[in-house]
């Protein structure tokens, strides 16, 4: 398989939110590496993890905030919401839930390259 080239990424993720009648410019959008994690603890958010639900941690974004995550190395995408906060490891921008991590084939790796944009 082709790997997928960012700036594509970046653009199909753009022309995505277009079709969907979002705005030009999303809100946030980056690349950059993610990991997962499959606790059964409260996130910071309050509420209880559940690593089969389609969530992730991020540093600053707002609870609730709506991301379309696509895997840099398959082109395959999750959107997720955010709702913890982390990763806190220098140079990982999410920590996706193991759900949302099996959807993009990411498990075996435990860490990806992604680009992330808000919905």
């Amino acid at each position: 398989m082709q790997k997928p080239n960012r700036t594509a990424l970046v653009a199909a993720t753009l022309a995505a939110g277009l079709t969907a009648g979002l705005s030009a410019t999303p809100a946030f959008a980056q690349c950059g590496r993610a990991s997962w994690y499959a606790l059964h603890s409260r996130t910071a958010s309050g509420e209880r993890m559940n690593p089969s639900a389609l969530t992730a941690a991020h540093r600053s974004l707002p609870f609730g905030t709506r991301l379309k995550v696509t895997n840099q190395r398959n082109g395959k995408s999750v959107v997720v919401r955010i709702n913890d906060r982390g990763p806190f490891v220098r140079g990982r921008m999410l920590d996706l839930s193991r759900g949302a991590a099996v959807q993009i084939g990411m498990i075996s790796a435990g860490q990806a390259a992604v680009c992330v944009a808000q919905l």
